[in-house]
């Protein structure tokens, strides 16, 4: 038997490059596609982000559900591409961090606001940084006014400075386990 962390590392392996194959096949299939006219702009591991630009959230919904088709007709089975969801408005900042409007159905009328790995999920950052930087996003994609962001940030750093905020705001959450803890460790993020 295999046992730890990594029982198996030629498997591990090949599972990786196997994926690695697979999703480049994808991305080739999505962009040599002159139907479609589309380019990934991100793909890690199990997923890929299409840019479509001009289209409509319905056309986004069409054409997602083709290359979900096309790229799962490529696999054997029982590989598949999922389509999730169509971002509209998207910010995709650096590897798995990004945040939008999700539309998760064609009927869906209401986006939800989704964000990955930025500071709004974040629990290395105080709730401050993301009540303002949630509010900010959702300024922009709302708005689609620079200004508006600036002129809300303004306000919100014209409070903090007279000191018109709730100072719970500002509190950094740390777990600590036992066991774990030093005073010497005690570093602000």
């Amino acid at each position: 038997g295999f046992s730890g962390r990594m029982p198996c590392a030629e498997l591990a392996d090949a599972i990786v490059q196997f994926g690695r194959a697979t999703m480049e096949n994808a991305i080739k299939a999505v962009e040599e596609n002159q139907k479609w006219q589309a380019r990934v702009v991100y793909g890690d591991t199990d997923s890929i982000f299409v840019h479509l630009p001009g289209r409509s959230r319905e056309e986004a919904f069409r054409i997602g559900d083709e290359i979900a088709s096309e790229v799962t007709s490529m696999n054997p089975s029982p590989v598949f591409l999922k389509f999730e969801k169509v971002y509209h408005p998207c910010i995709l900042v650096t590897k798995k961090r990004y945040v939008g409007y999700a539309y998760e159905s064609r009927n869906q009328r209401k986006p939800v606001f989704d964000a990955k790995g930025i500071e709004t999920i974040r629990r290395d950052s105080c709730p401050a940084v993301s009540k303002l930087l949630e509010r900010s996003l959702r300024t922009l994609f709302e708005s689609k006014d620079l200004s508006l962001v600036k002129s809300y940030l303004q306000k919100q750093w014209e409070k903090i400075y007279k000191s018109k905020t709730s100072i719970q705001d500002f509190i950094f959450a740390k777990e600590v386990r036992l066991g774990t803890y030093s005073a010497k460790a005690s570093v602000v993020p």
